[in-house]
């Protein structure tokens, strides 16, 4: 069954057949007495809400478990608890700001190490050391859109006897599937692509091993970071939409790389695969397509600031993947977190732009970017 339907499938388990699940929003549940058991006790062990966001989660990645949090750094944060004091976790320098501040100033807390490498896709096992319990990687990477082999790490990882960790909030399961080249689990920022409004905060984690999904489920219930009945609720009717949403937003993105990619104003576009030919052949070869992210530099001669007030349709704003289009400057503001030598290190300047292609007419957002890039000028 394709993912297009597998979105809209959503669980019907409605005494009265409703075709949309309702929201049930109780906090505690009733126990049958003599057993002192039922299928649902208290809202942050579950709730049937969550079960059948979790479930839906789990189908469109085609995954034995799904899981949903209040937010993404509550997914990566239950990723984390499975580490144990004195674990080494390898990172790439491109990563999230939001990962690289829990590992900046939570990980010498818990006894952890978290080691980051300019290009974690080139790593061979002698980087890896006798406490190496984690490859934690973003493919794409946020927001350079640095690309790895997912399935050469996964090997590389489990010969360690590591897990591998992918971040796939850029791709979503419609564009990249991890699990099915060997990565352990899947975390994804929710309030991303999968919500695709801005209107909500939630987070993800998937995977086929039964004993870390125990693990993660016991992380739920013992942090309690768990996504509640509501966003539940709406966060299931999103997903039926997303395969239309990343069909048309990456279209977007595609016509705007080059038509950037050509204009004198610009000196740099980023987008996955474009770092080099190995990396444009291993991410045709997982993924199924550019995505709706991309960066760019403007060339020398021109203003930032100037081009960025003469945009009338992106709004400058933190986050992506939602239906409008988003516009943002990582070094001051997703990844404002981040050391300036971590930022120097990864390759986000200070001029780097970051665009999350909305659905909006491509001839309008082309006309758009024609307009400030020609007011940029100096």
């Amino acid at each position: 069954m394709h993912i297009d339907t597998r979105a809209i499938l959503a669980p019907r388990k409605s005494e009265f057949g409703a075709v949309v699940p309702p929201v049930h929003l109780s906090s505690t549940f009733e126990l049958d007495i003599d057993s002192v058991s039922g299928d649902y006790a208290y809202q942050r062990g579950s709730n049937p809400s969550r079960a059948d966001l979790e479930s839906v989660i789990a189908s469109i990645e085609e995954a034995k478990h799904g899981f949903a949090f209040a937010t993404g750094m509550a997914a990566v944060s239950s990723v984390f608890s499975l580490l144990s004091p004195g674990d080494e976790v390898l990172f790439s320098s491109n990563v999230y700001g939001g990962t690289f501040r829990y590992v900046e100033k939570i990980f010498p807390r818990a006894g952890l190490t978290g080691t980051f490498f300019d290009d974690l896709g080139s790593i061979t096992s002698e980087d890896l050391s006798e406490n190496t319990r984690m490859i934690f990687v973003e493919s794409p990477g946020n927001p350079t859109l640095r690309v790895v082999d997912i399935e050469r790490l996964a090997k590389l990882a489990h010969a360690h006897g590591a897990l591998l960790v992918i971040d796939n909030t850029f791709m979503t399961a419609v564009l990249q599937r991890p699990l099915d080249f060997g990565a352990d689990l899947v975390v994804q920022s929710a309030t991303k692509f999968l919500g695709g409004h801005s209107d909500l905060l939630a987070g993800a984690v998937t995977t086929n091993d039964d004993e870390l999904a125990e693990n993660i489920r016991l992380s739920q219930k013992v942090f309690g970071g768990v996504l509640e009945p509501l966003t539940s609720f709406r966060l299931l009717q999103a997903i039926k939409t997303l395969p239309l949403r990343i069909a048309r937003q990456q279209e977007n993105a595609e016509k705007l790389v080059a038509f950037l990619s050509d204009h004198p104003a610009v000196q740099t576009v980023l987008s996955a695969g474009s770092f080099s030919e190995a990396e444009r052949e291993v991410h045709e070869r997982q993924a199924k397509g550019i995505g709706a992210v991309f960066s760019f530099e403007l060339a020398q001669g021109y203003d930032l600031k100037k081009f960025l007030h003469a945009l009338e349709i992106p709004s400058f704003a933190v986050s992506l993947g939602g239906v409008e289009s988003l516009l943002s400057i990582p070094a001051t503001m997703s990844h404002d977190g981040m050391t300036q030598a971590a930022r120097d290190r990864a390759g986000i300047t200070d001029g780097l732009v970051r665009f999350s292609a909305g659905i909006e007419n491509i001839d309008d957002l082309l006309a758009d970017f024609a307009k400030a890039l020609d007011a940029a000028q100096k």
